[in-house]
């Protein structure tokens, strides 16, 4: 009998420490499991030491951490109609074990198709310029639609970063026409726009210039300055007309009995 006792206990000591053994589970800090229990959900435990009953109760871990998914490149044709291959990055983690299991059968894959196909929708409502030009309003506007829709996933969707816009070579040359293109037109407006503040500056001058008429002759002589320092061969002077007539008007003189002075024949009439 002793004997018979002591082969059933050695029996069933090492199957007890077996299946304890076989039960426990250790849960990472960044790991949480989903116990079901005959089939329907029970809890989520961890992180930690877990205890699954093997046969009654299964566990599936689900990881805390942020995904970092990429998106593959997607044609997309915008409004205006120009084909484009864009791709982006998607960073979320899971906030809700217990629906990133039940809810969806691959979250990871779930969520990797509604980037594409959000991105494809999101992009093709906007124009090319819009796309290079505005990327941080888009990035906001893809991230805000997909945390939406896998909230009902227990998924977060945390950020959404387009990486590349590539374009063909005919549009990349086109782009590049109508840059030059958009350079030369402001040039020409600077250079327009300096011309009118140039003339209202010479027509302030003109004015200021006709109410006194010694400004004008001081001017003059400042200018005669100025050339008579050139080393140029040839020097060019302009005369005012209102310096003759006031040089004239000097040069003939009334006489004392009231008529001018004759000196072209040498004597008075």
């Amino acid at each position: 009998m002793f004997d018979f006792n002591w082969g059933l206990g050695g029996v069933l000591l090492p199957l007890v420490i077996l299946l304890i053994a076989s039960s426990l589970r250790i849960l990472r800090e960044y790991q949480r499991g989903v116990v079901f229990q005959l089939g329907r959900f029970w809890k989520v435990k961890g992180p930690g030491l877990v205890l699954v009953i093997p046969g009654i109760q299964q566990m599936v871990r689900v990881d805390l951490r942020v995904v970092t998914m990429d998106v593959e490149p997607q044609d997309v044709i915008s409004r205006d109609n120009v084909s484009v291959k864009v791709n982006a990055v998607v960073f979320f983690r899971v906030v809700d074990p217990q629906k990133a299991i039940i809810q969806v059968e691959d979250y990871l894959m779930a969520t990797s198709q509604l980037a594409q196909t959000t991105l494809r929708v999101v992009l093709g409502k906007h124009e090319l310029d819009e796309m290079l030009a505005e990327r941080e309003r888009l990035n906001i506007d893809v991230q805000q639609i997909l945390d939406a829709q896998t909230d009902a996933w227990g998924i977060k969707v945390t950020n959404v970063e387009i990486k590349h816009i590539d374009l063909n070579e005919s549009m990349v040359r086109a782009i590049a026409r109508q840059a030059e293109a958009e350079r030369e037109r402001r040039a020409k407006v600077i250079h327009a726009e300096g011309e009118k503040q140039a003339s209202a500056a010479l027509l302030e001058a003109a004015r200021m210039l006709a109410q006194q008429p010694e400004a004008m002759q001081l001017r003059y002589l400042q200018t005669m300055t100025q050339v008579a320092g050139d080393r140029a061969s040839t020097v060019v002077l302009p005369l005012p007309l209102d310096l003759l007539g006031s040089l004239m008007g000097r040069g003939s003189m009334p006489t004392p009995g009231g008529t001018a002075a004759d000196t072209t024949n040498g004597s008075a009439s």
